[in-house]
């Protein structure tokens, strides 16, 4: 049996995080987290029987209590209950589908209390890679990696030495708005921008990939996991998200991992990984598919995407600039604040501004971000 936590419940990852639980009897979640969705998280605390439960809001946490009064489980919240739920005896690895830099306290506490972390807090690498990949290395654990590209590349590199890596090629659908140019984004609507042409994902990274942005935070994600520089990432549009992500080796072999558009392969994979489960669900049918086509990035109408490789080549505190900026951006336009163009523009302008950090500290990233969304907060 093993035992999981996770942060982050009732969003995207979670769910489906708790639908593999759901069909493999071998599986026992110990802990939960979750932000304000109460409803959900009380009929996951009912299905899954968690002795703690971690609720963000002073209120919420109270509102839980009350309809939960009937069961025996401890019910935290604040940073405090996420590090309560981090460190739990119980569990043996850690699921990090909260979204946000939140996730960066969270993951170091629970690798220094020796449990592995199912990463899909994309936030804790892009900001913090500088101290989690020697952490994990220190303390003995292993980051299995959640996003779809990146336990793509995982997958190619078993039986591989990273040493003998020449290039990792990170593919992207292209998003709702490939091919437009920027005059044609410039009335782009949020109802537009969450309308994913393959992926099922939350509000925030479905707006990111509308940006190209998402693909340049798992750019800077995918250099701290597979010890790699920038430059020897190279994106890849492959539009129907068939081909997950692709290894080049330094003999000029292509390795690639291939699978329909599910989030619970990458998912199921961390949670068993070295071993392969069966999976229900949709197979590839190559007869039906026929080809696989490739585009080179746009990056100049999607200038969030160029700017992720400044802000790596930067390094330091910059990402951290880089990350805030767009997750304080993308709040706005959901909030109808700002259009769809501002978005990267908003980052460049942060990004501008920043006194450069050469090694922050987690207080020091933290500072930043706050530094940014203040500076936001006075501008737009």
């Amino acid at each position: 049996m093993k035992k999981i936590a996770i942060l982050g419940s009732t969003g995207s990852i979670g769910t489906q995080t708790l639908e593999i639980v759901r069909t493999n009897q071998d599986l026992q979640v110990t802990a939960l987290a979750a932000g304000a969705n109460i409803e959900l998280l009380e009929a996951q605390i009912r299905e899954f029987h968690p002795s703690l439960v971690a609720v963000w809001e002073e209120e919420k946490a109270k509102e839980l209590k009350t309809k939960t009064k009937d069961l025996t489980l401890r019910i935290v919240t604040g940073m405090d209950g996420l590090l309560e739920v981090a460190v739990q005896n119980e569990s043996e690895l850690l699921v990090t589908a909260i979204v946000g830099m939140i996730g960066i306290r969270p993951t170091i506490a629970a690798m220094k209390a020796g449990k592995d972390i199912a990463l899909a807090n994309k936030e804790t690498l892009v900001t913090a890679g500088h101290i989690i990949m020697p952490l994990a290395k220190e303390c003995n654990v292993q980051i299995l990696p959640v996003d779809s590209e990146h336990s793509a590349i995982f997958q190619c590199l078993q039986g591989e030495s990273k040493e003998q890596i020449k290039k990792i090629l990170l593919t992207a659908s292209g998003g709702p708005f490939r091919g437009r140019k920027r005059e044609e984004l410039k009335n782009v609507q949020v109802e537009d921008a969450l309308k994913h042409p393959n992926w099922s994902m939350g509000r925030k990274i479905t707006i990111d990939s509308a940006t190209m942005v998402n693909k340049g935070l798992e750019m800077m994600e995918a250099r701290w996991l597979f010890g790699v520089e920038p430059k020897d990432i190279q994106i890849v549009v492959q539009p129907k998200s068939i081909i997950h992500s692709m290894v080049e080796f330094t003999d000029g072999a292509v390795i690639a991992q291939l699978g329909t558009p599910d989030m619970k392969l990458p998912i199921q994979y961390a949670l068993y990984y070295p071993n392969r489960r069966y999976l229900p669900g949709e197979r590839l049918d190559f007869w039906s598919l026929q080809e696989i086509t490739f585009e080179k990035p746009d990056m100049e109408n999607f200038e969030g995407l160029s700017l992720a490789f400044v802000a790596a080549a930067g390094g330091g505190s910059l990402p951290t600039v880089y990350n805030a900026a767009n997750e304080r951006a993308v709040a706005l336009f959901l909030e109808r604040k700002i259009g769809f163009l501002e978005i990267p523009e908003i980052i460049r302008s942060c990004m501008e501004a920043h006194h450069r950090i050469e090694n922050p500290t987690v207080e020091e990233i933290l500072m930043v971000e706050q530094q940014v969304y203040e500076m936001i907060e006075s501008r737009w």
